[in-house]
């Protein structure tokens, strides 16, 4: 794995606007980042991306299956109990999932490490799918990369794929937080996914989002939502003052409630527990059953329910090395093996595994100077090049 200097597209700004990408540089900051890409070879991909993500993922299945049976792992989750029915049935019915995202430390010599999976509510799929593709295309074009060069990138046709494979029954609204770029823009380009897959796709904000009085759910307009893509993490539903008709209002809701569980920081303990010493996976504990002899004194503290790096925390030798503000943490926590990220340039890469329906499909990169990937963490394409 090569970090590779490169020069920026003159008017990428420009394309970039063109194409809808309209959060590219938020609040003038670096996002988007281009001078620079990362160099994969073909077995790197698929021999240490690929096939763990896939094997994981089959591992995550048996997570909920067993804690759909089990009261005592849906306590440690965190997952209110009003909401544990609603969880397994939607796990028995085999409610379809659209997408994932496992984010790995690689660093192109050893075994990817499982940082989380990102089951719920992940974002970058946009700049994923179509604009480091987009990129790669220019770049090629312009005689600067080989013709040979590719990329760890289904995403975009294999989204349409799942979406027409969803069987969704009338219109398809999605949801999210009007208030951020970022979501809108995310949610428009899954719709538009699932427009070319022949659904019937609105997108609306939350806040639009009404109770009838037969206790389902509507748009602003009035009309009934009977299928909800909702950029919006499972836990705040629980919370939120409309959960309570969340099972009973028949609404079809993608990702589907199953994935409550495996968007939680807990089922990386549970995954330890299932195959302690897998070659992909780091020793991780509930923090009232630590064997601190595997944990070590180099660890990471995570909180059940946190998002974009929030209230992270790097412990080096048990004592505090670096941490990220937010407002996580009341719920509990898991603690974590580290796993350093290699430094390249100062830089840190996360590499971002992507699921669409389960399959591997793609890769992102966030990196940033610090060692904890914040939703201010840059995004750099990358190639695959032998």
């Amino acid at each position: 794995m090569r970090r590779v200097r490169t020069e920026e597209r003159p008017n990428w700004r420009a394309v970039a606007e063109e194409l809808g990408f309209r959060f590219h540089s938020p609040r003038d900051e670096v996002y988007w980042q281009e001078d620079a890409y990362y160099q994969f070879t073909l077995r790197q991909i698929e021999d240490d991306i690929e096939t763990p993500t896939a094997e994981l993922e089959e591992m995550c299945f048996a997570i909920v299956d067993r804690a759909c049976r089990d009261e005592a792992m849906l306590t440690r989750l965190a997952i209110p109990r009003q909401f544990w029915d609603y969880i397994e049935q939607s796990w028995r019915q085999k409610a379809k999932n659209l997408y994932g995202r496992m984010d790995f430390s690689y660093d192109g010599t050893g075994p990817a490490k499982l940082l989380e999976y990102n089951a719920d509510t992940p974002t970058s799929i946009y700049e994923a799918a179509v604009f480091q593709w987009r990129w790669l295309e220019d770049l090629q074009a312009a005689g600067r990369l080989p013709a040979a060069a590719d990329q760890f990138n289904s995403l975009h046709e294999t989204l349409i794929e799942a979406f027409a494979g969803f069987g969704v029954d009338g219109p398809l609204h999605l949801a999210g937080e009007a208030q951020s770029e970022e979501d809108m823009g995310t949610i428009e380009y899954l719709g538009d996914c699932a427009a070319q897959a022949g659904i019937d796709a609105t997108v609306l904000a939350l806040g639009d989002i009404g109770l009838t009085d037969l206790g389902g759910f509507a748009d602003g307009e009035g009309r009934p939502i009977v299928n909800l893509f909702k950029l919006y993490p499972w836990e705040w539903m629980f919370r939120d003052e409309f959960g309570a008709h969340l099972q009973r209002s028949g609404m079809r809701v993608i990702e589907p409630p199953w994935k409550a569980i495996l968007s939680n920081k807990g089922i990386l303990p549970f995954l330890w527990e299932l195959a302690p010493g897998h070659p992909n996976l780091l020793p991780s504990f509930f923090p009232d059953a630590v064997d601190a002899d595997v944990l070590g004194a180099d660890y990471v503290r995570k909180p059940l329910f946190s998002r974009e790096g929030a209230n992270i925390e790097i412990f080096e030798g048990g004592a505090p090395a670096e941490a990220a503000a937010g407002p996580y943490g009341a719920e509990g926590a898991i603690v974590q093996a580290l796993a350093p990220l290699p430094a390249i340039e100062g830089n840190f890469p996360v590499l971002g595994s992507w699921l669409i329906a389960s399959r591997p499909s793609g890769l992102g990169i966030r990196e940033d100077t610090r060692r904890i990937t914040t939703d201010d963490s840059r995004f750099l394409p990358h190639i695959i090049l032998d």
